[in-house]
């Protein structure tokens, strides 16, 4: 199993910029794939961005329209979600999750979600 830890969270205005990660402790992350969700208050969870953890492909939940792009490190040891332009409806917690090589087609491992407050 892998642990997953969220990072970079924070306050910003709208029209701001975040940088969130996503770490495994021990090492080099052990997945077919990566993606991004988030959850506000009183809302169903939302998928943001999903990354092949190889190929290094992408998709995007359609509301992100350009604003934010998913990446990894070089090592495979962080995932990343450059958030850019940032919108009142951004604010939310936001998740990393893993695709395991025994249950690829699963988001079957989460961190525990980093806040991201949008307000002005």
């Amino acid at each position: 199993q892998v642990q997953l830890v969220e990072s970079g969270g924070g306050l910003v205005q709208p029209g701001g910029s975040l940088k969130l990660s996503c770490t495994a402790s021990g090492g080099t992350l052990n997945v077919v794939r990566m993606g991004w969700f988030r959850q506000a208050p009183g809302k169903d969870r939302e998928f943001v961005a999903s990354l092949h953890w190889l190929r290094r492909s992408g998709n995007y939940g359609d509301f992100v329209a350009g604003r934010f792009t998913i990446s990894r490190d070089d090592a495979k040891t962080t995932l990343y979600l450059q958030m850019n332009n940032l919108r009142l409806e951004d604010a939310a917690v936001y998740y990393c999750a893993g695709r395991l090589p025994d249950a690829p087609t699963e988001w079957s491992c989460w961190g525990r979600g980093t806040q991201v407050t949008v307000s002005s």
